[in-house]
């Protein structure tokens, strides 16, 4: 399959201590997980948190998920032990959290090796060198890390997340450029469905190729908001057929629904039906 064509509709956070939600992971329909050694893990759980996950992942499973391990930064106690013990796990990347520049990926690169590097874009610094950062020739993906981004921002929340604007269209550039996968932050109040489908909705206008999640509850919402609708199925196939039936005659335009089709249009419907596709093939695995 194609990285790029690849779902990362949703990317469910999982703490890596807990051994029943490491369990459960295994069966839930999510595109991706972060198997969490940072946040989600208690400094005096740490140690233990790295064995535990070391043990789950060794053991499989997890079936076509992508498998992202978060460690600790390389700044702390814990983060080179981490680093080490990526290596020895069954991951697919390694995400690193309050990436400030190329120079952090570069670090973690010594130790991991050519495993794929995922940043967690989260601090001031981090924004201003987003694009060196995506430049970097291991950084596979961004992970936007919007409650650290808000708290040094010192912003208000807001529904339409206006104050967030300017550091997720940097970040949306910088990944687009590079051909990175990038995936939104989380929505807290995981009981609100609403107000996870407006957001979700959101990113997907944006452009994000996903969201991250806090609670399984989440999943089904962030998967139907990410995926291909009928009707942009149904239009993009529409499209391809009349740009064919123009292009057959020797013409360069064809109109769909009373709207103009061009070959960057056709690209794009070419890319909604392979994520469509890659979806179906995921759902049938």
């Amino acid at each position: 399959m194609d990285p790029r064509q690849r779902p990362y509709r949703s990317v469910l956070y999982i703490p890596g201590s807990k051994e029943r939600a490491l369990e459960k992971a295994r069966s839930l329909s999510v595109d991706a997980i972060i198997f969490d050694l940072e946040d989600a893990v208690a400094a005096d759980e740490k140690e233990n948190a790295r064995e535990t996950l070391k043990a789950a992942l060794i053991a499989g499973g997890y079936g076509s998920r992508v498998k992202i391990v978060r460690i600790n930064g390389l700044d702390t106690e814990w983060g080179r032990a981490d680093a080490l013990a990526v290596r020895e796990m069954d991951a697919d990347v390694v995400l690193l959290p309050k990436v400030n520049s190329a120079s952090d990926v570069q670090a973690l690169s010594t130790i991991t090796g050519d495993l794929p590097i995922w940043a967690m874009m989260e601090t001031p610094r981090g924004m201003l060198n987003a694009a060196e950062i995506a430049a970097h020739p291991l950084v596979a993906g961004f992970v936007m890390g919007t409650n650290d981004l808000a708290k040094e921002l010192q912003t208000r929340f807001q529904p339409d997340r206006l104050p967030l604007m300017t550091s997720l269209g940097l970040c949306l550039l910088a990944a687009k450029a590079e051909s990175l996968i990038i995936v939104d932050g989380v929505y807290n109040a995981f009981k609100d469905d609403d107000g996870l489908a407006a957001e979700c909705d959101q990113g997907r206008a944006m452009g994000f190729d996903g969201k991250t999640l806090i609670h399984p509850a989440q999943v089904e919402i962030a998967n139907s908001a990410f995926a291909p609708s009928d009707a942009e199925v149904d239009l993009a196939r529409r499209q391809i057929a009349a740009f064919e039936e123009v292009e057959a005659q020797g013409l360069g335009v064809a109109v769909v629904d009373g709207k103009i089709v061009e070959n960057l249009h056709i690209v794009t419907a070419r890319e909604i039906l392979a994520k469509a596709e890659a979806i179906s093939e995921l759902q049938a695995g």
